[in-house]
């Protein structure tokens, strides 16, 4: 299976409130993560993780990688820098990477942890998958990706916290889309 995910910001308290998380303190909200992201994916899943996987951690991101299942891919994010200094990233990802195409087998996807408004192959109907918007909507730009179907949201605030498939991806982020007036 291929997974895509974004935005856990593993270790960072103020997400809880920017972003109105259920959880009390980071402490939970880690855990709670890490046992959704391992009750979906197997050894042999294929991850891709669009950004911004840790941010102010105290526990080193290897205490958190390797109990991460699955060949992770990572789009850099703009909260990437500081931990990948400190981790060794090839003991963890079979890549890293600012932006990377790929192809699920049906879909042609771009993967950037930032929204755009084009994107290779757009007009014959690939993807872009991104983050780093988490789940506002108050910006101006927000409207704008609204009314693009094939952008979309691989942030853990709209997709229940959990790695989702692309049939899920396309789903969760149509619901959300929808409950916006």
């Amino acid at each position: 299976m291929i997974y895509f995910t974004a935005d856990q910001h593993f270790g960072h308290a103020n997400i809880i409130k920017h972003c109105n998380r259920p959880f009390v303190t980071v402490a939970e909200m880690d855990e709670y993560l890490l046992e959704q992201w391992n009750n979906c994916v197997d050894v042999n899943d294929t991850v891709y993780i669009i950004g911004d996987l840790f941010f102010r951690n105290t526990v080193s991101a290897d205490e958190y990688l390797h109990r991460m299942r699955g060949k992770k891919h990572l789009i850099k994010g703009n909260h990437d820098k500081d931990w990948m200094k400190k981790t060794d990233l090839e003991k963890h990802f079979q890549s890293v990477s600012n932006m990377l195409e790929i192809s699920d087998g049906s879909h042609k996807i771009t993967l950037c942890h930032y929204p755009m408004m084009t994107w290779n192959a757009a007009a014959k109907g690939s993807y872009l998958i991104y983050a780093h918007i988490h789940n506002k909507t108050d910006a101006a730009y927000f409207q704008l990706l609204k009314s693009m179907p094939n952008a979309l949201n691989a942030g853990v605030d709209i997709n229940h916290f959990r790695l989702v498939t692309f049939a899920e991806l396309v789903k969760n982020n149509q619901e959300f889309k929808d409950s916006i007036a």
